[in-house]
């Protein structure tokens, strides 16, 4: 139960210290009454966040989806309690009660903040690195749509992306990936609060963390500026209103904190990273800060106040954007029209026209037919945003025509991200956070792995980005087994909130394509060839359509009901079509099934799901170049996987397949064998 702040102490206070004050008690409170958390950070960097959020950020709760307001990412996740308290007192709807159930079940304050459950969290944070490449992502959102959609009179997006940032996130790698990039592109917008306090989990940052980071950050085209005390209100402002002045390079403040500021025997030590102060030592921290050590989740209304006032002033600021996208839309309704489509995360009218179809006889790679379709969907989404890690021509995600976002043309609709596949994954999250645009990446398929923490934040978030991944098995071919994925479809399928689909042909991969664009809901996978596969005649076989419920029926032969279902993905539908030519010869009857997207078919009902995979028919061979972990829910007991549960080799692709055993002979003697029988032919 939260107790009453005695308003005549709260006069005596100066107000900003009475607010950074109580920004640190109700994280000194929460923590110590979940006995869980994380409460340094927030005693260290309270007043930096405090004059922020008071003094610079541009936001209006009443609105929290409001597209031209600042961004705030706490990147120091494990701080999340600081966060919390500012959303609290902003007027976010995040009653006192959700303070005092911190890290509890069904509360909206989680021990890291997450994206869609707390109103406020712009992304969700606590692996270290994240949130700051998720802010660049947000960064370069707001400079391609300013330079989209502005014009002379109508700032429609003219706003800042700030950020506070720990040791442990500057020590990260995605982080020096992702910083990297945003002083080459100069993005001016993003400003970063470090919360230099030399401590981290183990002890202090002298163990390992010894670099001059303000020359790094300068290196990598930052303006860099320091503040020698973390308490100095007017010094922080002052680095504050430098680093707004700053248009042609992202400003990292160094900010000199204590961690656990005011505890009398923890502040200054890895004592008080992760754990409570203890409810001795809370109460000589308050007695230390001037505050009432016996109240318990105590707000001031002077401080209500104070934040009510900093919210009432951005909620001006929304009212006049509001009137400036009415005149807008009346000056440049076309324009404007694409604009609130796209910021409410629908595709135009019209942009499936013009996609292309492939007639059967071809032989293309799945990643050609992708780049082929990716062009025309540009052409039609002029919100489509994205790039690959250095590997566009492999990928075939370069947009012909529609220019390179760069410094000095932030319309370019392609990403240059480099080999940097860990940012661009946060990069692509942090550009969906935002919204008004519809952001792709890709890389080969074995460097899924560099971006993984991403996409796995990605599908906890919901976030609609689709990742590219070509040269997706053994078919990439000579570069061999470090190139080479294996339990890659395994493990990314094994991810909730992500739906991968491997397509067989290149009007599979159309239809692929537009699933991935209308999920709004979270990530999507398209997992693509090197190697040139055959368009299928869908005259005789399925059609491509069946792709959107993840698993059809391609083709059926014999009489009477199968005695053999074979199953593919991919490259690997071919063969099982090649083992049915075999097996039909044999005088066996059967069905081939493409499954192109396991998530895609658990969402169908049961009884379609039973249609294509009859539960009679247990002779079952399921075929794919990867990892056979997890097939076991479709082949059954009595059924087994043609795969591969070994690394691949160096050498041309068919030789690949052959010594592998993903060939049609290979799998329609399995079968046979299932069957009981031998075959009359040589197989």
């Amino acid at each position: 139960m939260a107790d009453a702040f005695p308003e005549t102490l709260a006069a005596e206070w100066d107000l900003d210290e009475l607010a950074v004050a109580t920004l640190r008690t109700l994280a000194i409170d929460a923590v110590q009454k979940a006995n869980s958390g994380h409460p340094g950070m927030p005693l260290g960097a309270a007043p930096m966040a405090h004059v922020l959020w008071t003094r610079h950020l541009k936001f209006d709760p009443s609105a929290p989806a409001w597209p031209d307001r600042d961004r705030f990412v706490l990147s120091a996740g494990h701080g999340s309690m600081l966060l919390y308290a500012l959303l609290h007192l902003s007027g976010y709807g995040l009653r006192i009660e959700e303070i005092e159930a911190f890290r509890q079940w069904g509360s909206r304050t989680p021990g890291h903040p997450e994206y869609g459950l707390t109103p406020g969290v712009e992304t969700t944070t606590g692996p270290l690195g994240a949130g700051l490449s998720n802010s660049v992502g947000m960064a370069i959102a707001e400079a391609f749509l300013a330079a989209t959609f502005n014009q002379p009179g109508f700032p429609l997006f003219d706003h800042f992306t700030y950020g506070i940032a720990s040791d442990g996130d500057l020590m990260e790698g995605v982080a020096a990936e992702a910083a990297s990039l945003a002083g080459h592109l100069r993005l001016g917008k993003l400003i970063y609060l470090y919360d230099d306090n030399g401590i981290s989990i183990e002890g202090s940052t002298c163990l390992t963390f010894t670099e001059d980071v303000g020359r790094r950050f300068e290196a990598y085209g930052w303006q860099v500026l320091t503040v020698e005390d973390g308490n100095d209100l007017e010094a922080i402002d002052a680095a504050l209103v430098s680093a707004r002045a700053e248009t042609d390079r992202p400003s990292l403040i160094k900010v000199r904190t204590l961690i656990g500021f005011g505890s009398p025997h923890k502040a200054g030590t890895a004592e008080c990273h992760g754990a409570p102060l203890g409810a001795e030592e809370s109460r000589l921290t308050k007695e230390a800060l001037g505050w009432p050590a016996d109240l318990s989740f105590a707000v001031p209304a002077r401080v209500r106040e104070l934040y009510a006032a900093a919210a009432a002033k951005g909620k001006a600021a929304h009212d006049e954007w509001r009137a400036r996208l009415q005149r807008y839309s009346q000056e440049f309704p076309e324009a404007a029209a694409q604009l609130e489509a796209a910021l409410r995360g629908e595709l135009p009218v019209g942009w499936r026209e013009g996609l292309p179809r492939f007639e059967p006889g071809e032989r293309l790679a799945t990643r050609v037919a992708s780049g082929k379709t990716l062009r025309v969907l540009a052409s039609r989404i002029p919100t489509l945003i994205g790039g690959s890690a250095d590997l566009a021509p492999s990928n075939n995600t370069y947009l012909d025509g529609l220019g390179d976002f760069q410094p000095e043309r932030r319309n370019g609709r392609n990403l240059r991200f480099g080999v940097r596949e860990h940012a661009m994954g946060g990069i692509l999250n942090g550009l969906a956070s935002h919204g008004g645009v519809f952001p792709f990446g890709g890389t080969f398929f074995v460097f899924s792995d560099y971006m993984r923490p991403a996409i796995r934040l990605a599908a906890l978030s919901g976030f609609p980005v689709v990742y590219v991944f070509t040269h997706d098995s053994i078919g990439l071919g000579e570069d061999g087994p470090t190139h080479q994925p294996i339990e890659h479809l395994a493990s990314l399928r094994a991810m909730p909130g992500l739906v991968v689909i491997r397509p067989s042909d290149a009007n599979e991969t159309v239809v692929a394509w537009e699933v991935a664009l209308e999920r709004r809901s979270g990530p999507t996978a398209l997992v693509l060839s090197r190697q040139n596969l055959p368009v299928l005649d869908r005259a005789s076989l399925g059609s491509a359509e069946g792709l959107r419920k993840g698993g059809y029926i391609l083709k059926e032969w014999g009489a009477g009901s199968p005695q053999v279902l074979l199953i593919g993905t991919g490259s690997e539908v071919q063969i099982a079509l090649e083992a049915s030519e075999i097996l039909a010869a044999e005088g066996v009857s059967g069905r081939v099934v493409a499954l192109p997207s396991w998530e895609l078919f658990e969402q169908q009902d049961e009884d379609y799901r039973e249609k294509v995979l009859p539960p009679a028919v247990k002779v079952r061979v399921a075929v794919e170049a990867g990892a056979t972990m997890g097939w076991e829910r479709y082949v059954g007991c009595k059924g087994t996987v043609a795969g591969i549960d070994r690394y691949g080799a160096s050498a041309p692709a068919e030789v690949l397949f052959r010594e592998f055993g993903l060939t049609g002979e290979r799998v329609a003697k399995t079968a046979l064998e299932l069957l009981g029988r031998h075959s009359e032919q040589q197989v």
